[in-house]
C-alpha cells in the first residue's frame, strides 16, 4: 500500500466520477424512456440554447469529442431531431440546426430533468449548490491546456 497517495476520498478525480454519476443516473432513466442518450440530450440542448451552429461548437458546448459528435448527428438527424445544411457562407461547412421535433423533446422532458436537479438542491442547499456550480465553472473557464 503506498501511503503518500490521497485517499480516493479526496481525489478529485474520483469524486467529479462519483458525483456525475449521482448527478446522471435519475437522468439517464428520463431519456431512456424517451430513446435519446445523454450525449444526444446534451447535442439538443445546446442547439435549443444557443440557436443553428456548426459541429465544432456544438462539440464545444455538449463537451464531446468532435469524432463522437459525427456519430450522434447522424442518429439525431436519423431521428428527424436535428438538420443539417451547408453552411451558407462556407460550403466546406455545415450548419446544424434543431427541429421542432428535437425542441419537443426537451421541452417534453425539461420538467423530469429540472426536478432532478432541484432535489439536489434541496439536499444541498440552494447557497451549496449555487457555490459548486460556479466553483465548477471557474475550474472549467481556467483552461491551461
Amino acid at each position: 500500500m503506498i501511503s503518500d497517495l490521497p485517499k480516493t476520498s479526496r481525489s478529485l478525480p474520483i469524486a467529479l466520477l462519483r458525483a456525475r454519476e449521482r448527478v446522471m443516473r435519475p437522468v439517464r432513466a428520463i431519456l431512456m424512456d424517451v430513446g435519446i442518450t445523454e450525449q444526444q440530450w446534451r447535442v439538443l440542448r445546446v442547439l435549443e440554447e444557443e440557436g443553428p451552429q456548426d459541429p465544432t461548437r456544438i462539440a464545444d458546448g455538449a463537451c464531446l469529442l468532435l469524432p463522437s459528435l459525427t456519430r450522434i448527428l447522424q442518429k439525431l438527424e436519423e431521428k428527424q431531431l436535428i438538420s443539417r445544411q451547408p453552411d451558407p457562407d462556407d460550403g466546406r461547412k455545415q450548419v446544424v440546426s434543431i427541429t421542432q421535433a428535437g425542441t419537443q423533446i426537451i421541452r417534453d422532458n425539461l420538467g423530469a430533468s429540472q426536478a432532478v436537479f432541484e432535489a439536489i438542491q434541496a439536499q444541498m442547499g440552494a447557497d451549496r449548490y449555487e457555490l459548486l456550480l460556479d466553483l465548477l465553472n471557474e475550474l472549467h473557464l481556467d483552461k491551461t491546456d
